[in-house]
């Protein structure tokens, strides 16, 4: 059965008890999972084009973002079987030691409900903030897990790269989910595309309708048989970016190997939400 996801942008607008009781209510409904966004800065002013918008901007962000792994630990402390994902974590911008024990950890906690969603990244102010190159950041990426897979899965660890040298160390707890929580890469490129086909367990397709949709897994099958591997290794998950009222296209999706549809909620206050879930839910065929 076709899954169904939501994502909420927590920000510092939203009280702690409204986001335990949103999350709750989602967990209640029978989504499966919960996903959360990330970016530590925004900026007035930026060159670089947001690719999810007409206008290349973010909206809706005024407030900031919640820390993602801050948020879900809150989260999986007020909640008992639904899944906690990031969508997405900006991982070059990231040390990976710390990364990979939060995820750890996270996992730990929650008793392995943690979908890890990444990216690369689009907003060069935010690297360069940062003092991090945002032209090497797909291969800083690649390294990145090159060093938290070597801490989620080797009793001793070590890694060496061109960025990164981890000597051989020790990092507890490993995470519940063996060999490591599931990695779905964001990004509709063929590079993005190729970073699934070759270390990822998932794809996270954004604003894509079916048509289009269809053409990207097509390419998604070339790259993932030049890797050694096939459909059936990874999940398909798609974050449509319109509103999730419409019981053909989850059927749509469902027809095409979407394993699950993850929609953005909001509302005026926890009754609207929770109303917007309703129907969603209504429209999705999901039963609690």
């Amino acid at each position: 059965m076709l899954e169904v996801g939501i994502f909420i942008g927590f920000s510092g607008a939203t009280p702690a008890d409204e986001i335990v009781a949103m999350g709750q209510a989602v967990e209640a409904r029978g989504f499966h999972c919960l996903w959360v966004p990330e970016h530590v800065l925004f900026f007035k002013e930026y060159a670089s084009r947001y690719p999810y918008s007409e206008d290349g901007r973010i909206h809706g962000f005024q407030d900031g973002m919640l820390d993602p792994f801050i948020a879900l630990t809150f989260l999986a402390a007020n909640t008992q079987t639904i899944r906690l994902g990031t969508s997405i974590c900006l991982v070059p911008q990231r040390e990976p030691i710390y990364t990979a024990k939060q995820i750890a950890d996270i996992d730990f906690l929650s008793g392995g409900r943690v979908n890890f969603g990444v990216g690369i990244g689009w907003l060069k102010e935010e690297f360069d903030a940062l003092g991090i190159d945002f032209k090497s950041r797909a291969k800083r990426t690649r390294e990145c897990f090159g060093v938290m897979k070597a801490l989620w899965t080797q009793e001793e660890s070590s890694y060496s790269g061109d960025f990164f040298q981890l000597p051989e160390c020790l990092q507890f707890p490993k995470p519940v989910q063996k060999p490591h929580p599931p990695i779905f890469f964001g990004g509709e490129s063929d590079a993005a595309l190729r970073r699934v086909a070759q270390i990822g367990q998932g794809w996270m397709g954004a604003g894509l309708m079916p048509d289009a949709l269809a053409s990207r897994l097509t390419r998604l099958d070339e790259l993932l048989a030049e890797a050694g591997r096939s459909r059936k290794d990874v999940k398909i998950y798609v974050m449509p970016n319109v509103a999730g009222r419409d019981p053909d296209r989850f059927k749509q999706y469902e027809e095409l190997g979407v394993e699950q549809v993850i929609h953005a909620v909001g509302g005026r206050g926890l009754d609207e939400f929770k109303l917007r879930l309703d129907v969603m839910a209504k429209a999705a065929g999901i039963t609690a």
